[in-house]
């Protein structure tokens, strides 16, 4: 190589540090170029190429949607019927705007998430972030394991927790194959269209009456409904799933170019799915007590309920969605988990990694094990979940905020004044909700 030729290279070469490696910051603006954030190519892709955009939002979906999001709407049926559709639809606008930040930051940073907060908010609060998303999946680990027990319990009969056994099992076989977001996420889509099949069927086999279903899209707050209300937005704006899209929307390699179809196919159909089942399920449990006369406060009473109502086939059809729901709920879990905690300690921010593996088997692991001693969810554990939701989910929300704000990180994807009015109407709510339940809790103790 001539000197001419080397002198060339190095005078267009990237800043380096003393070590020679390329800095975050040099990175950052490699990836941040005008020409890798330019608007979409106004070339349409074909249905096929659309579908293939399918993903990282309904592997977030299938985590929202588990074992406490059908109780607390089997809950909210039986005891103030359709009157608090509502909150689902509220909760899922927000969950819809959240998401699509988790997107756009997976798409510009040019490094994972939580990687990224490290970079520009301090490596603690890139810690705490991730530390505190595994603790939340450490403990509602143990709703999964027990709903996927008594899902194919319900189905084939058995000990609920010999099923969980078995599902903890093959869930932890799952994780140990190479490339595994890939395989996981392709099983967690196919999961949610059946479980859409289900409870679609479902609402209809119960024969609600879909006017008065209707009128609950109406705000009202029935005496004694606040705390239901407070853990169906818990459990619908799941902010920890939002929070966790950005890294599957990494992993697909997801560009600029990328964005609007993937918020049309992907985002937005990704986060109405589990919104629309919750919703079906509180109709379901509203109908129930409708031709019944018998509140169904559980998923297992309301299963006992609707089977005489509905005959085998209902019942075995409202069973699968609900093992669907646990089932994909356990394995987003624990790979997000993993994932997330494996980042902040700096191990690697995929799913591939040994640490992820390691500490998603721990969840996994914590799960069975707690069912085993209990032979069943401890309130006292799902207590501690909501409290540590209390303090995590705020400070993720505030986090995904001020990164898609940051211009220097977002380039032309970065938060727009509407898109900041909506996520911070979200934060407020979650904080006052958050307040409200912790003064309940302090009530109470």
């Amino acid at each position: 190589m001539g000197e001419r030729t080397k002198t060339k290279f190095r005078r267009n070469s990237t800043p380096a540090s003393r070590d020679e490696r390329i800095s975050t910051d040099t990175i950052r603006t490699m990836v941040n170029r005008p020409d890798t954030l330019a608007d979409p190519p106004t070339k349409r892709r074909s249905p096929l190429k659309l579908l293939a955009l399918i993903g990282p939002a309904f592997v977030a979906g299938a985590w929202q949607f588990g074992p406490g999001n059908l109780t607390t709407a089997v809950q909210a049926g039986g005891a103030y019927q359709y009157s608090l559709i509502w909150v689902i639809v509220v909760s899922t606008v927000l969950m819809i705007f959240l998401t699509d930040m988790s997107v756009r930051l997976g798409i510009t940073a040019p490094v994972s998430l939580i990687s990224s907060i490290k970079d520009n908010l301090g490596r603690a609060t890139g810690v705490i972030a991730g530390g505190g998303v595994f603790l939340i999946t450490l403990m509602f680990s143990v709703g999964n394991a027990v709903g996927s027990g008594l899902g194919l319990s319900m189905l084939f009969g058995g000990s609920p927790v010999m099923w969980t056994v078995i599902c903890t099992i093959a869930v932890a076989t799952l994780l140990l194959l190479r490339n595994v977001y890939r395989v996981i996420e392709k099983i967690l889509v196919v999961i949610v269209a059946l479980m859409a099949v289900a409870f679609i069927g479902s609402a209809f086999i119960a024969n609600p009456d879909w006017v008065q279903a209707a009128s609950g899209l109406l705000p009202t707050v029935p005496d004694g409904s606040w705390l239901l209300i407070i853990a169906l937005v818990g459990t619908n704006f799941s902010i920890n799933a939002a929070f966790y899209t950005s890294y599957g929307t990494k992993e697909r390699g997801r560009t600029a170019a990328d964005y609007r179809d993937v918020t049309l196919v992907d985002t937005i159909p990704g986060i109405i799915a589990p919104g629309v089942m919750t919703a079906l399920v509180i109709v379901v449990a509203s109908a129930v007590l409708g031709a019944t006369g018998q509140a169904a406060p559980t998923i297992v009473a309301l299963a006992g309920i609707f089977e005489p109502l509905a005959g085998p086939v209902g019942s075995t059809v409202f069973a699968l969605g609900f093992f669907g729901a646990a089932f994909s709920s356990m394995i987003a879990n624990a790979t997000a988990g993993g994932t997330m905690l494996s980042d902040a300690l700096g191990r690697g921010p995929s799913s591939n990694s040994l640490t992820a593996k390691l500490v998603s088997g721990s969840i996994l692991a914590f799960g069975v094990i707690v069912t085993l001693i209990f032979q069943a969810s401890p309130v006292q554990l799902i207590v501690v979940a909501q409290a540590l939701t209390i303090f995590i989910a705020p400070i993720l929300a505030t986090l995904m905020i001020i990164m898609a704000n940051r211009k220097s990180l977002m380039g032309t994807l970065r938060n727009k004044w509407w898109q900041n009015l909506v996520g911070v109407i979200g934060l407020v709510a979650v904080l006052a909700l958050s307040i409200r339940l912790l003064m309940t809790f302090l009530a109470g103790s």
